[in-house]
């Protein structure tokens, strides 16, 4: 039977049972996201507590040890390319090709992603992003936030419905921050996409996410508003209940029994 036709008020990401091992070691434990049209969702949580491993697992790089990932309807299992066409990614650990040119690395996964009009689609992202005097530069010689900037029009060109990014914002100033975020934000009012948002940042989280998941040794232990989460536990902050719950979970990978 085929892969239904994906509808606008489906979830754009419905990650069920997801689990990850390795040996004994368990990364994630039975996690499950969905992401509706229009929401950002942060995942949060400690270094190793298994929020990088959902995202490769999302974006197909590793396979479930259980569980599944559909993608604006699609199984990511049964309709690989499908799903994937409608999402993608940015994150500060993967930077574009160093030695291209803003306009060629455009280019380049443009053509991966099959965009039609992309030559239009590259000059509005350029225009969008404020990279007309960067076209002709190499990526891996522009600022950190001017890489940024590149990553996110690289992860605009198929005008995904699920976008996810991990730590978009680490390692850039303040103010280019405020900036990432409000691009971010208005491309979210602007085509109802999803974002799976991961950062150590938790007044950009409070800022921007509708909802929050905290994750610890690879199961989420909390899943909320922001300021309903606050208020739940009796924090300060978000950032204040995020330290409870690492210092009461920390991040260290369980055993399989």
């Amino acid at each position: 039977m085929p892969d239904p036709v994906p509808s606008a008020s489906q979830p754009v990401l419905a990650a069920a049972g997801l689990c990850k091992t390795y040996g004994r070691v368990r990364a994630v434990d039975d996690v499950s996201i969905a992401v509706a049209p229009g929401e950002i969702v942060g995942l949060v949580g400690p270094n190793g507590a298994g929020k990088t491993t959902i995202i490769n697992m999302i974006l197909g790089v590793l396979q479930p040890t259980a569980g599944s990932v559909r993608i604006g309807g699609f199984d990511l299992a049964k309709a690989r390319s499908r799903a994937l066409a409608l999402a993608n990614f940015a994150a500060v650990y993967a930077p574009l090709p160093g030695n291209l040119t803003v306009e060629q690395n455009l280019r380049v996964f443009g053509l991966v992603y099959g965009v039609r009009g992309l030559s239009a689609r590259i000059e509005a992202l350029i225009d969008a992003y404020d990279l007309s005097q960067h076209r002709r530069d190499k990526t891996g010689v522009l600022s950190s936030g001017e890489q940024t900037r590149v990553a996110l029009a690289k992860a605009m060109l198929n005008s995904p419905r699920l976008l996810l990014l991990d730590e978009p914002t680490a390692s850039i100033d303040p103010a280019t921050a405020r900036d990432i975020r409000r691009r971010i934000t208005g491309f979210v009012r602007e085509t109802r996409a999803g974002v799976l948002w991961t950062s150590h940042n938790m007044y950009e989280v409070a800022e921007v996410c509708d909802r929050v998941l905290f994750l610890s040794r690879g199961r989420i232990l909390l899943d909320g508003r922001p300021a309903d989460l606050i208020s739940q536990h009796g924090a300060a902050s978000l950032e204040d209940l995020f330290i409870e719950v690492a210092h009461e979970h920390p991040a260290t990978g369980e055993e399989v029994d």
